[in-house]
């Protein structure tokens, strides 16, 4: 039987987690309740491993970027593109999010409610700076933890072979960290049930209405990222024809969407950039960075999106600054911990810690995390193409001439 359990995909056992939870909230009510300890162990190991992931992961990620020397030029722009089309993501996913009442009646309270208090802009820059790097280690401070790993990555650049070392060291607490991560999340499912059936038994089956509001936010918000700015991109930036290019994505988009897998498409999304005309060097080194560092999807309009939807269920009002925090955390974070499994509910806990919304609204998305993951490995991967046409283009990188040319033969050999 344990076997057979074991075989079950694992989001599958999560969505079996959602629905038997909602089910035990239903059927004993409040007594349900009891039930949460579950829920509150899953939340604590996610507070657990949120502060050392970040850290070795944003070190390693600067630090793998620096050695890449033959390609420094092409490194920086590209990372440039990451963060800068990252950044437009969480804006659309912030005014997706606010235009959007997606929380309905629901009215939730959280468990542990953090005082609010509002500083004014550059306090918020001061605050990035840690004072003392292992208090903010210790108290989970998230941006400053990205701005003092962001540093270390940097000096360790700088200090080149007397430093190899400490690299190592960091590239193996970050594997470990990943592989903590991947104990953890087996327990999403056991989590969902304990807090689904305490949310359902509290409150009632109607907190479940406004799921599909959600899912219906995000896929609009990301078909907006995905049409206006990669198509603007290609059009403004490439001087290219954006039809011809989605009509080459096409197949890795398909494959993107029905696996959910960035570094699953990878051949798929290969294959497209070579018939647009993108050197296979340029191919194979943005291609598989863009799958590690470059999420727009999971990085940028999930967080922002989710972050306001977990904040109208439980009626927190959010402000300039909050919404300022969201976009900056979102983007950062998306670089570093991309890699990373379950990176999308990581990253959202790293955004919902930072503004002081309640982890427990994780419970809700986890569910249907399997939806949304759909649209937003669309996103992430069809970014990745975008970014090696529009910059292999201004690097002398795109046979433009190939990127016209018919490859439907081609095309269709991409999703084989």
């Amino acid at each position: 039987m344990w076997q057979t359990i074991k075989q079950i995909p694992f989001w599958q056992k999560v969505l079996a987690g959602f629905f038997l939870g909602a089910m035990i909230g239903v059927i004993f009510g409040e007594s349900a309740t009891v039930l949460k300890p579950l829920g509150d162990l899953f939340i604590g190991a996610i507070k657990m491993l949120v502060a050392p992931l970040v850290f070795c992961a944003i070190v390693v990620s600067i630090t793998a970027l620096g050695s890449q020397v033959s390609l420094k030029r092409l490194s920086f722009k590209t990372l440039a593109m990451f963060m800068f089309t990252g950044t437009l993501a969480s804006l659309i996913g912030l005014t997706v999010g606010s235009l959007i009442d997606m929380g309905g009646t629901m009215d939730l309270v959280a468990t542990e409610v953090r005082e609010r208090h509002v500083p004014g802009f550059a306090q918020v820059l001061l605050d990035m700076i840690p004072v003392n790097p292992f208090a903010s280690l210790a108290e989970g401070k998230v941006l400053q933890i990205i701005v003092f790993a962001a540093l270390i990555g940097i000096a360790i650049n700088k200090v080149g072979e007397k430093a190899e070392p400490l690299k190592r060291t960091f590239e193996a607490g970050a594997e470990v960290m990943f592989q903590l991560t991947r104990m953890v999340l087996q327990l999403t499912p056991i989590g969902v049930f304990g807090l689904m059936a305490w949310v359902v038994g509290e409150y009632g089956l109607s907190t479940l209405l406004p799921l599909g509001k959600f899912i219906g936010a995000i896929y609009l918000a990301a078909l907006i990222h995905i049409i206006f700015v990669y198509g603007g991109l290609i059009k403004f930036a490439a001087k290219l024809s954006p039809i011809q290019f989605f009509r080459k994505a096409m197949p890795a988009q398909i494959v993107a969407f029905t696996t959910a897998s960035s570094f699953g498409t990878l051949p798929a999304s290969t294959k497209c950039t070579e018939s647009m005309g993108v050197s296979k060097r340029y191919g194979s080194f943005v291609l598989p960075l863009g799958a590690t560092m470059n999420m727009d999807g999971c990085g940028g309009i999930y967080p922002a999106i989710a972050a306001i939807f977990i904040a109208q269920i439980y009626g927190i009002p959010l402000d300039m600054t909050d919404y300022m925090l969201i976009a900056v955390t979102a983007t950062v974070a998306s670089v570093g911990t991309a890699g990373v499994p379950g990176s999308a509910m990581v990253m959202l806990s790293v955004t919902l810690g930072v503004v002081g919304l309640p982890l427990e609204g994780i419970a809700f998305i986890a569910a249907i995390d399997r939806i949304i993951d759909m649209i937003r490995t669309s996103t992430n991967v069809t970014g990745d193409m975008m970014t090696a046409v529009v910059i292999g283009k201004s690097e002398g990188q795109l046979d433009e001439a190939q990127f016209y040319a018919g490859d439907d033969e081609e095309l269709k050999q991409a999703t084989s």
